[in-house]
């Protein structure tokens, strides 16, 4: 018998930002937007789907933990919780190029202009391995800002599949006027979307979207704008979820605990090929 393929953690971030009132089924509302990416075609996991930014964990992650003046809003936490939300800032700098940080003495995160002039300085040799996160964050005076993380989400790749995660999911209020772009190499495209405007290119194919993407924008569009998506998520019970498939009728079903707040507990995904 094969050995099971342990998951990797990873982190990912769903980047919010209020949108003004639109014009939805005759009737004016307002909607959330969410950053969200298009996964290049040649990635081998989630090739040309539309995600949120974010990635593994990796061992310079965990080397950050060991110098606390580096980050803010980790009291009491762990070196596991740490290094999720520490992979959490760095892939979303790296993929999008919104940094979630504050310069050193601030209570402010880092503005527009300071944030463009340290990716164009870093973004790159950071993705290339050149430069580690650590020495990015040391040069250049800044505090990471995990507590403007909120935990939403965590899920695991379902056992049996050849490439397996173990991802935590945060909510942030994306950095004003830090409006992000892809970076030409894991991703192809980016866009500032709505959850309903994503599911429903999701339905008529304009978009790939993986499963978790799928549960994870339907719960966001329940809420009308980043405070309300932050005070509901705030304080509640992350219910782990690792999907289970079955075969019927030709077809596959996922089923997940009900408790994690998705609306249901099996799930129709399609046919088998």
């Amino acid at each position: 018998m094969a050995e099971a393929v342990k998951p990797r953690p990873a982190s990912t971030i769903l980047l919010l930002r209020d949108a003004a009132a639109r014009n939805v089924d005759g009737k004016s509302r307002n909607e959330i937007e969410v950053f969200m990416m298009v996964r290049h075609y040649e990635i081998d996991f989630n090739s040309g789907a539309l995600v949120f930014p974010g990635g593994s964990v990796d061992k310079g992650d965990n080397e950050i933990i060991a110098n606390p003046s580096l980050y803010a809003g980790g009291e009491g936490m762990d070196a596991g919780e740490l290094s999720f939300r520490i992979a959490a800032i760095r892939e979303t700098f790296e993929e999008s190029g919104i940094l979630l940080a504050r310069p050193q003495g601030s209570k402010a995160l880092v503005d527009a202009k300071r944030a463009s002039e340290i990716e164009a300085a870093h973004r790159a040799d950071l993705c290339e391995g050149k430069i580690s996160f650590l020495k990015v964050l040391t040069d250049n005076g800044l505090v990471l800002a995990l507590d403007e993380l909120m935990p939403y989400a965590h899920w695991i790749t379902p056992e049996g599949m050849p490439k397996r995660f173990d991802t935590w999911f945060f909510l942030a209020a994306a950095p004003p006027d830090q409006l992000g772009a892809h970076d030409g190499r894991e991703s192809t495209d980016s866009v500032w979307v709505s959850p309903r405007e994503a599911l429903a290119g999701g339905e008529t194919g304009r978009f790939k979207l993986p499963f978790p993407t799928t549960r994870n924008l339907i719960k966001l569009g329940k809420q009308s704008g980043v405070q309300a998506a932050l005070a509901e998520a705030d304080g509640k019970p992350i219910v782990t979820v690792m999907p289970v498939m079955t075969r019927l009728n030709g077809g596959r079903q996922l089923r997940i605990p009900r408790e994690a707040g998705y609306d249901g507990e099996v799930f129709e995904v399609g046919a088998l090929g």
